[in-house]
């Protein structure tokens, strides 16, 4: 069995749930070793205390048992891959740092950084964004995965390979009513993954976005229900993506076969970008 990923190991942040938990299990599926991280983890003492300062998604999904940071973990090693999961909060720099070098000791390598781990519930026009979130957005969405790279690109400089797959939104290119933080953010993955993928070309080091649309994730089931289907609406398919349509794009983006792809914003929107009617 052709396995294109094979001997390679890869890092996901975000990964207790959505799109982080299924790019995990379809890296693993395509023959990688997969490290799991998050700030949200099952058997963390603190796991409320910190779902309540980061807002109110991760308060609902701790309050329903929808954190399988481990578990993801364990269904990697079901699969005969090598795996570990890992508390890890992207807006700390040290924190970032001692994982990536765990890492790097116990598994040799580290090189393809999904940099997924996200914050996607301040939604308010302009006169009422809470500034508090402004500066959170911008510390996990951006400044986040501006660290994880940072970190991770000596290792993958060493090694003169290297796959680096940020996630951007549609709200990024098409700007998002109410979210002016998170529309912020995501625009500016699209300008830190131009800047890396020209520094890393000498490398051997690609670096690519994906701009997501709407995709049914457990965050988006808790989405007001009219907000849900005006959304689904403006896509040409009429209905939500699932997580293994991002999952799938990612294991392209870090295999061999997209060796020649870099600086890359692939929309996998189901035509919410079109003019629809």
């Amino acid at each position: 069995m052709n396995l294109p990923l094979s001997g390679k190991v890869a890092l996901v942040t975000g990964a207790s749930r959505g799109l982080g938990r299924a790019d995990a299990l379809k890296l693993a599926e395509a023959g990688a070793d997969v490290i799991v991280t998050d700030i949200l983890i099952e058997d963390d003492e603190n796991l409320e205390t910190t779902s309540e300062r980061l807002g109110p998604v991760a308060q609902i999904m701790t309050q329903t048992k929808q954190i399988f940071t481990k578990s993801t973990t364990d269904q990697i090693r079901s699969l005969g891959r090598n795996s570990a999961a890992f508390r890890m909060d992207v807006t700390n720099r040290t924190e970032v740092e001692s994982v990536f070098r765990e890492v790097k000791e116990q598994f040799g390598r580290i090189d393809i950084l999904i940099n997924n781990a996200g914050t996607l519930d301040h939604t308010a026009r302009l006169e009422d964004q809470n500034d508090e979130y402004w500066e959170r957005d911008l510390r996990v969405n951006l400044t986040g995965a501006y660290n994880c790279s940072k970190v991770a690109w000596p290792y993958m400089k060493e090694q003169q390979w290297g796959r680096i797959v940020n996630m951007a939104s549609v709200a990024g290119t098409l700007g998002g009513y109410g979210q002016a933080s998170y529309s912020t953010t995501k625009a500016g993955i699209l300008g830190l993954t131009k800047s890396l993928a020209l520094e890393g070309a000498k490398y051997n080091i690609t670096v690519n976005a994906i701009i997501p649309g709407i995709i049914k994730t457990e965050a988006f089931e808790i989405t007001n229900p009219g907000m849900r289907e005006r959304m689904i609406a403006r896509t040409a398919f009429k209905r939500p993506g699932e997580p293994s349509d991002i999952a799938n794009a990612i294991a392209f983006l870090a295999s061999e076969q997209a060796g020649y792809i870099t600086g890359v914003g692939l929309p996998v929107a189901g035509g919410i970008d079109l003019f629809t009617f």
